[in-house]
């Protein structure tokens, strides 16, 4: 088993349950780590082989892009169309995480993690 993992993909959307969120926006950090035998890919060195990375960032890009007011339906979607879309993965994990998040408080970051 092997695995593959794209870190921090910024990105600036506008997911919340605030009216405030929905019309300013946020950043937020995805992180995304998929399980895959690639074995065959460390053979044939042929992209076809293997998992894609670019595929796996237009998916995080592209859900990311469509509003939720829960980030567990966002980190859902992307899971769900990963194995929709790639047969190799065996195994993902998502992190969306909301930098400086408007919770009345001095906090860094919130962070829901998926895995399927």
């Amino acid at each position: 088993m092997s695995i593959i993992r794209l870190k921090n993909i910024r990105i600036f959307t506008n997911h919340g349950c605030l009216i405030e969120e929905e019309k300013i926006g946020s950043d937020y950090l995805v992180n995304l780590t998929v399980k895959a035998d690639l074995s065959k890919a460390a053979t044939t060195d042929n992209l076809k082989d293997t998992v894609d990375y670019v595929h796996l960032q237009h998916i995080v890009k592209t859900e990311m892009a469509q509003r939720s007011k829960l980030l567990e339906q966002v980190g859902q979607r992307i899971i769900d169309r990963i194995f929709s879309e790639i047969s190799l993965v065996e195994h993902a994990e998502v992190s969306i995480s909301k930098l400086n998040p408007p919770i009345g408080g001095d906090v860094a970051e919130v962070e829901v993690t998926m895995t399927r």
